[in-house]
């Protein structure tokens, strides 16, 4: 059974470059026998308070999220993981024989604390502050890693 791994993730990438990338490593990713969807959410307008703004994109993608998904928040405070704990992580995953792997990725205000408490986990990429472009990148590129990781592949140094 194939897991299903979906990014709900708050705007576009805008740079070309790193589209170009994200989309490398999500197709790198699929080769392991996983689905791969990414789903941009519409960002809120901005000139409003931060609070609406959060509510309004958290509102966005709970929509999206199905009763099945896994949900991993992408946010700050969340545990720190090395290369290998993520491997791990997904190993878990897929051993539980769960259909779908959500990821959760914030706009430039990250995630509303409500929805990042809601989901079942939360993970921070580092304790550096990355725009939400380069994290999806930063993901995509860390979840090919763990699966070569998982498959004993040299990718992984």
């Amino acid at each position: 059974m194939s897991l299903t791994i979906r990014i709900l993730a708050i705007g576009k990438v805008r740079e070309p470059a790193l589209a170009e990338l994200c989309g490398e490593y999500a197709e790198r990713v699929s080769r392991y026998g996983h689905k791969m969807i990414i789903e941009e959410v519409r960002e809120e307008p901005g000139g409003r308070e931060p609070a609406h703004i959060l509510e309004k994109e958290a509102e966005r993608l709970r929509a999206r999220l199905t009763e099945a998904a896994y949900t991993v928040a992408l946010d700050r405070e969340g545990d720190e993981l090395d290369s290998q704990a993520l491997a791990a992580f997904l190993g878990r995953i897929q051993d539980q024989g769960l259909k779908e792997l959500a990821f959760l990725v914030g706009g430039h205000l990250g995630l509303k604390p409500e929805l990042v408490k809601s989901c079942r986990r939360a993970i921070s990429l580092s304790k550096l502050t990355f725009t939400h472009e380069m994290a999806r990148l930063i993901l995509l590129e860390q979840l090919y890693r763990a699966n070569t990781i998982l498959r004993g592949e040299p990718y992984h140094k």
